[in-house]
């Protein structure tokens, strides 16, 4: 009994020397892990570099999880492109003004609201009426950023791109012409220029359009300051009806009906002329 008691009493100590060597080896480990990890937080604080370095691999780890699970790409710095400002979030002239031509044009306000916004701005910077300005993009392309004319012009304010490269080098070029606060900027300086040369708004906008004389603008200084009319209002707060865009003000009256010509005759076919011409 005596050497069975000693035997069991060699290996209670063999065994606590053990179990006590295995925690002073994992407490050892651990503080050496800790001891890294503060080395290296320690490094990142005073590299700057590093830490950045660090931040983005860690942020570039994330975005393609997340592109992983939602499946498309992840971009989360995209809203910074957007044209885009909540109308409400704009002063009350401002605000009424964005809401009447996302109404009008068939838009969506927050772009609308950026655009307005941008116009008050630039402005009050140039001295010129934010409404005029805004009632150019209306006529021009209908607050579409994209438009093209068949002469070149691009754009929300419609500048020909190709006359005017030297304005958007500063913009990175004349792809910039599509950028819509670019283009708005760019048209702006256009029609300093214009008005500048001709001494006043009327014929700023004469030559803004290409026009040489009253006779060849097509009614475009009217529509214009029609348009811009209609904006004071609504930004006084004004009760302005919506006019559908570019829509004649008044019906042309109907001609009397006339007999009908036989078939194969000279006047159906030149009616039928006329037709396909006016399809065309």
């Amino acid at each position: 009994m005596t050497a069975m008691k000693k035997i069991v009493g060699g290996f209670k100590v063999f065994t606590q020397d053990v179990a006590q060597g295995c925690f002073e080896i994992a407490h050892n480990g651990l503080a050496i892990v800790g001891m890294v990890a503060a080395l290296v937080l320690g490094a990142a604080a005073l590299q700057p570099e590093l830490r950045h370095q660090s931040e983005s691999a860690l942020l570039g780890w994330l975005q393609e999880r997340q592109t992983v699970t939602v499946g498309m790409q992840i971009e989360p710095d995209a809203i910074e492109r957007a044209t885009a400002t909540n109308p409400k979030d704009l002063p009350k002239q401002q605000a009424a003004v964005a809401f009447w031509l996302s109404k009008k044009y068939r838009v969506a306000p927050e772009p609308i609201g950026a655009l307005v916004a941008e116009a008050y701005e630039i402005g009050d910077k140039t001295k010129l009426d934010p409404t005029l300005i805004l009632a150019i993009m209306a006529v021009e392309s209908s607050f579409n950023p994209f438009a093209q004319s068949p002469v070149g012009a691009q754009g929300l304010m419609q500048v020909m791109t190709k006359i005017h490269t030297d304005k958007y080098q500063g913009f990175g070029g004349n792809l910039a012409a599509f950028d819509p606060v670019t283009n708005l900027r760019v048209g702006v300086k256009v029609l300093q220029e214009c008005i500048a040369r001709a001494g006043s708004v009327e014929g700023g906008l004469r030559q803004y359009v290409g026009a040489t004389s009253d006779a060849t603008e097509g009614g475009y200084t009217a529509k214009v300051l029609a348009e811009q009319a209609r904006l004071r209002q609504v930004a006084l707060g004004g009760n302005v009806p919506l006019v559908t865009p570019n829509a004649p003000t008044t019906i042309p009256a109907l001609a009397p009906a006339l007999p009908a010509a036989p078939a194969g005759s000279p006047e159906v076919d030149a009616a039928k002329e006329a037709d396909k011409v006016a399809i065309l």
